[in-house]
């Protein structure tokens, strides 16, 4: 039995990144759980949802996925990499901007550097959606919405290869941030640190 524990055990290193993305701390605003993870696209995964609730109104919904495949993968560049989704609500008008693409992407990107979160092929969409309504519905108003789909791949840092150098904690924070720069939220003022959520709780 113990032989067959140490068998199924996950690798070191993917153990040290779920423990680091459990451990990343997110805005009281942004409520995360442990979702299940995509099974065919890496020998193994961790996955996290995440709602931003304000008023109780949620503004903003996303995932984080966790790939992570010991041999190594050439379109990744490295052994692991991070999927994220984001999708937030927009004015209306706001969607005819030639710019909100590339805002939206200026936001990812920034959001890692923010947190020192070193990565490499980064790749990914930004899609602007605006739905109206007809008929019974013609009295309701327009909304829109923008969608952000990104991966990239973390790399160790200045401290070299080996475990806990690859900092999944700045990459999952980092999307955190994204979720709330979509969701129109101010940025939060220097020296205020944000605490962990309640994963699995609403908070409401």
């Amino acid at each position: 039995m113990g032989a067959r524990k140490q068998v199924d055990a996950p690798p070191a290193e993917f153990a040290e990144a779920v423990s680091q993305l459990r451990g990343a701390r997110f805005r009281p605003e942004v409520f995360v759980e442990e979702m299940p993870a995509p099974q065919r696209i890496a020998p193994h995964a961790a996955a996290v949802s995440a709602d931003v609730t304000v008023d109780g109104d949620d503004v903003a919904t996303g995932r984080l996925v966790v790939l992570y495949d010991p041999a190594g993968n050439d379109a990744w560049q490295s052994t692991f990499r991070c999927v994220a989704y984001v999708r937030a609500a927009v004015e209306p008008e706001m969607v005819t901007d030639a710019l909100l693409g590339g805002v939206g992407w200026t936001w990812l990107m920034e959001a890692l550097a923010d947190r020192g979160a070193d990565f490499l092929a980064p790749s990914g969409t930004v899609t602007r959606v605006v739905s109206e309504s007809f008929g019974g519905m013609a009295d309701d108003d327009a909304t829109a919405e923008i969608e952000i789909r990104a991966s990239w791949s973390p790399v160790p840092g200045p401290g070299g290869p080996g475990i806990g150098t690859v900092d999944v904690t700045q990459h999952a924070e980092a999307w955190g941030e994204v979720l709330c720069t979509a969701a129109g939220l101010p940025p939060v003022p220097p020296g205020v640190v944000a605490m962990p959520t309640r994963r699995g709780q609403r908070g409401r």
